[in-house]
């Protein structure tokens, strides 16, 4: 991937550059941010960009023989390290990379959920395993196949159990020459203190709205400026969330029945001690447990999805529309919901949803972790 094709970022993309140039790579860096917002194509670029022969003062020349192994994420001195679900002892990285070019390749803003569903399994918890620690060490040590740098991307490394974590904490503190990692994460504070210490830290902000807009009415693929617009407005920063807002996610949809059905459920439990709402609420949270689809991943989206919910229903009761982002069922059932999202809980509602997102993604129970918040709803939304 070159740098003229990641969206947005031009201090970060002029910043690397200038490091590469003056010859300041440093062993490790840790690439975050939120999902979407281009840290796995700046990672990819930035690979791209060191291995080129013939690089500009800003970008790779995208022709020769090493750029055209790098587009296709096929160079011998590019390595990968992602969760995967073992279906053997056996299994590494480099038994599902075909599937993760294939995905990257489609689409370089992909997310969890989109390696999720790579993988066909929306219900099992993937994990960076130690065997791929093992796996990544072994070609690290061999020598380069051209006379440059070695790069290890690691994909969501806060998926990695604690055995791995500590063979690439010691990989870190003695790296081979001319080898440089890199880090993309969404959530670093889930990795080892000693991990990060030894990672330089780049934090990839989120993509202004014009940003998103200019690369949506772009392309084979574009769009209208005004369906642009809606989506811009929709994603907070994110082109991945951009492109599902634009082409109606049924995810999101679901998300929005589910949350109706959790807010009203806990009113009338609340306000109107109607317990048959309670077992609806019971019910709901095996749903959301056990139902179709139920990964942790698409249980983490559906939190986050909440929190967006509070946060626009407080915002709608100052009536300043254009602060708002809701699409037009969201601003309909915000009508009679909002009020009840006020000064009295909208810190605490928040406080909540995120934990419980942070717990699920540290593999709590999340039977556990749903009832609990159920019954937060119920007392919340009587304030």
């Amino acid at each position: 991937m070159q740098i003229r094709d990641i969206i947005g970022q031009g201090a970060l993309k002029r910043e690397m550059c200038r490091m590469v140039e003056a010859g300041k790579i440093p062993h490790a860096l840790l690439l975050s941010g939120a999902a979407g917002v281009g840290k796995l194509p700046l990672a990819l670029a930035l690979a791209q960009y060191i291995a080129c022969p013939h690089r500009t003062e800003s970008d790779s020349c995208g022709v020769c023989p090493t750029c055209l192994q790098y587009g296709k994420l096929q160079h011998p001195d590019l390595h990968f390290v992602f969760p995967i679900v073992k279906n053997s002892t056996s299994d590494t990285s480099d038994t599902y990379v075909n599937d993760f070019r294939q995905m990257v390749l489609g689409n370089p803003y992909c997310d969890m959920d989109d390696w999720t569903q790579a993988l066909g399994a929306e219900k099992k918890q993937s994990v960076i395993y130690d065997s791929q620690g093992d796996e990544i060490e072994r070609k690290l040590r061999l020598k380069a196949f051209g006379d440059g740098y070695k790069t290890a991307i690691v994909w969501q490394p806060e998926k990695m159990n604690e055995t791995c974590a500590n063979k690439l904490l010691k990989l870190l503190e003695e790296p081979p020459e001319q080898t440089l990692f890199i880090f993309v994460s969404e959530h670093p504070e889930m990795l080892l203190p000693t991990i990060i210490s030894r990672l330089r830290p780049v934090s990839v902000p989120r993509l202004t709205d014009e940003e998103i807009v200019q690369a949506l009415t772009s392309g084979s693929s574009a769009i209208s400026r005004e369906q642009a617009l809606d989506a811009a407005r929709l994603a907070r920063g994110s082109y991945r969330e951009a492109m599902r807002v634009h082409d109606e996610d049924d995810r999101t949809k679901e998300f929005f029945a589910e949350f109706c059905e959790l807010m009203r459920n806990a009113w009338r439990v609340g306000t109107q001690r109607d317990y048959a709402a309670l077992q609806n609420m019971n019910e709901w949270v095996g749903k959301m447990v056990q139902g179709k689809g139920a990964s942790r991943e698409r249980q983490c989206a559906f939190l986050q999805f909440a929190q967006r919910m509070f946060r626009e229903n407080f915002i709608s009761n100052y009536g300043e529309p254009q602060l708002n982002y809701m699409r037009k069922e969201e601003q309909q059932f915000a009508v009679k919901f909002a009020p009840f999202i006020n000064e009295r809980n909208i810190e605490t509602f928040m406080e909540q949803f995120s934990t419980a997102e942070r717990q699920i993604a540290q593999n709590a129970n999340a039977k556990m972790v749903f009832f609990d918040l159920c019954l937060q709803c119920i007392v919340l939304i009587k304030k």
